[in-house]
């Protein structure tokens, strides 16, 4: 099939854009979980021949959004004058927040072209820097209008590393991501003088869905069965990351003693009445993703009254060769993502 065909601008193959937008998803997903309440964005800088600059991404919120950041890069490096495509997550910030606007930086390079994976989901924003970086001459395409088996897979990506932000800005409320472990008997109860039953593979996924979080939900009853440190322990955690742990304890029966070691642990505590409650405060304090990790009652509510946004289910042993299954869905009524291709309401300068 000839590519060009189908391709937007049949004088840049789409290998390179699409090898940028995957190098531009990694980026991003190297902080994920610790850019709250901004979204994970990544970005990479091609010249002419497809060939990469520079690369940046969004650390933590007050720090350069992750286009500056590889303009800046390029900058250091004397590549700037050879800017020719900016490949990003994200689509560029055309307002002023902590930082100045992403478009601004962009047309203060050579830049020709601009791809953009998800656009911006505020209500507030939404084809604002888009609009401003066709209205200055500049080719912007979004990665959903690539006819090419590759880019619905990671159009399928960018989506889901946005989604805890979009959730957000358009409900109040935080990314709802459920973990559920269940025995290879069916039970989500350890045996007695046990903490798990899954795999090694199974613990690291856990903590790594833990790192991406911004707060932890769980049950009184399971605190008090047990004593749970909900830390990030099996792999590496962001620096100076303070998560919020939401405890459903109508009765008031944890005690001060775990509160104040949950607290000595870094957490920033909530205690609430019902779970409503608890995820606006979350969604109050700028959580966009928290982790529920709690027993079965609380989990099945949580499922059946369909608040929830993705639910990774871990089976014990469950596999032919004998390891945990891992299954992840979402919720089809989920207000989190956006459904099929974006939307190019602007056209094509």
């Amino acid at each position: 099939m000839d590519e060009s065909a189908v391709y937007p601008n049949p004088d840049f193959p789409p290998q390179p854009i699409l090898r940028a937008f995957a190098r531009a998803l990694d980026l991003a997903r190297a902080h994920e979980g610790a850019t709250a309440p901004n979204p994970p964005v990544g970005c990479v800088l091609l010249d002419a021949n497809g060939r990469e600059l520079a690369t940046g991404a969004h650390r933590r919120a007050g720090m350069p959004h992750a286009e500056a950041d590889a303009i800046n890069k390029a900058r250091a490096a004397g590549l700037a004058d050879k800017i020719d495509s900016v490949v990003v997550t994200l689509e560029p910030c055309n307002h002023h927040g902590r930082t100045p606007p992403c478009a601004e930086a962009i047309l203060s390079t050579g830049a020709r072209q601009v791809w953009i994976a998800c656009r911006d989901p505020n209500p507030k924003v939404t084809g604002g820097g888009a609009e401003r970086l066709r209205a200055a001459g500049l080719d912007v395409h979004f990665l959903s209008g690539l006819h090419h088996p590759e880019a619905a897979v990671l159009f399928g990506e960018a989506n889901r590393l946005l989604a805890p932000f979009a959730k957000r800005v358009r409900t109040g409320l935080p990314f709802i991501t459920i973990k559920q472990a269940i025995s290879a008997s069916g039970s989500m109860v350890p045996a007695a003088g046990r903490k798990t039953f899954t795999s090694a593979a199974s613990l690291d996924l856990a903590h790594r869905l833990r790192r991406r979080a911004d707060a932890i939900l769980t049950g009184s009853g399971t605190v008090l069965a047990d004593n749970p440190l909900f830390t990030v322990r099996r792999v590496p955690d962001h620096p100076e990351k303070q998560r919020m742990l939401a405890i459903l304890d109508r009765r008031r029966r944890i005690t001060e003693t775990y509160l104040d070691a949950a607290r000595e642990r870094g957490f920033a505590l909530h205690l609430a009445d019902d779970v409503h409650h608890a995820l606006e405060a979350i969604g109050m304090a700028g959580g966009m993703e928290v982790l529920v990790e709690a027993g079965p009652t609380l989990t099945a509510h949580l499922l059946t009254s369909g608040l929830w946004d993705e639910h990774v289910l871990i089976e014990q042993a469950a596999n032919p060769d004998g390891t945990d299954r891992v299954t992840v869905r979402h919720n089809p009524a989920s207000q989190a993502y956006s459904h099929g291709k974006e939307k190019d309401v602007l056209g094509h300068h």
